[in-house]
């Protein structure tokens, strides 16, 4: 009687499966396409971050320097954010009292309105100004405490862009006299005005007051502020650039482990199927 070769499956496990070649192609694939999207989400923050700092430099730059002369109507289709926006400038002119403007507005004074009042120059051309902030109970021309400039008078401030979007989540509406942002184009229009500006003027506060007082409207309220969280992005992308890289680390291990398993597996079981084999003729006996 021939005594069948021993069970050896009891006594060893077959190593970890490996997953074929094209899924681990597949898995480099996605792997490398992965870092190399994180780690250009990274450099491009990092390049934003450079062009912020330095547009904070230059408006820094500009805000103290020495106020020059506003962009006349020629050099009005050459004005932009870019360039321009916080130039410190001066005008002259006669300020149009009766064609003012409110403008809804939140400052550090609380809600209230900007009074945006046409500045007309000796030229006939019209700049808007932003005389400053008034609270709800100041809107009235006849509840204000300061005095309203008359005639020609001079007017320092910061250059602004006009603002046609309307506000955030608010469309202007002139028809009914409710403004959400400072629109050059359409209040000069709701207010028949011509030959206006571009652009507008915040002007800035009278360095003998305090922005606090109750002479309204309050100026200087001009907020300059440019969020930098650039940094913050770029470390977020290059970490995940570099997770992206372990993980790979990782899978490529463990292939590499399943294969040498694999490897050390069909040894032993060549190994066992050569102990089964008779090695004699008596092996083979009853």
């Amino acid at each position: 009687m021939t005594t069948p070769p021993p069970d050896h499956s009891a006594h060893h496990t077959p190593a970890g499966r490996q997953r074929s070649a094209a899924a681990r192609v597949a898995l480099a694939v996605c792997a490398a396409l992965a870092f190399a999207g994180f780690f250009a989400l990274g450099t491009w923050q990092v390049e934003r971050r450079a062009w912020k700092l330095d547009l904070i430099a230059r408006v820094d730059q500009r805000v103290h320097a020495p106020a020059a002369a506003a962009p006349g109507r020629d050099n009005w289709p050459q004005v932009n954010a870019a360039d321009d926006e916080y130039r410190h400038l001066r005008i002259a002119g006669t300020f149009l009292h009766d064609k003012e403007t409110l403008v809804q507005a939140s400052t550090r004074l609380g809600a209230g309105f900007w009074v945006l009042t046409p500045l007309q120059a000796a030229d006939g051309t019209v700049v808007l100004v932003n005389r400053g902030f008034v609270p709800p109970e100041a809107r009235e021309r006849g509840a204000r405490t300061a005095i309203e400039s008359k005639g020609e008078t001079t007017v320092t401030g910061l250059l602004r862009i006009t603002e046609p979007q309307g506000g955030f989540l608010r469309k202007n509406d002139p028809a009914a006299e409710r403004w959400f942002s400072r629109d050059v184009q359409a209040i000069a229009t709701a207010r028949g005005l011509n030959n206006v500006a571009p652009y507008f003027v915040d002007a800035e506060a009278d360095p003998s007051l305090s922005a606090e007082t109750s002479d309204w409207p309050a100026r200087g309220l001009t907020v300059i502020a440019f969020p930098n969280s650039h940094l913050v992005y770029a470390l977020t992308w290059y970490g995940l650039a570099l997770m992206v890289l372990g993980g790979a680390w990782y899978v490529w291990r463990d292939e590499r482990g399943r294969g040498l398993k694999a490897a050390g597996g069909n040894g032993e079981n060549a190994a066992d199927a050569d102990d089964a084999r008779p090695s004699s003729p008596d092996a083979r006996r009853d």
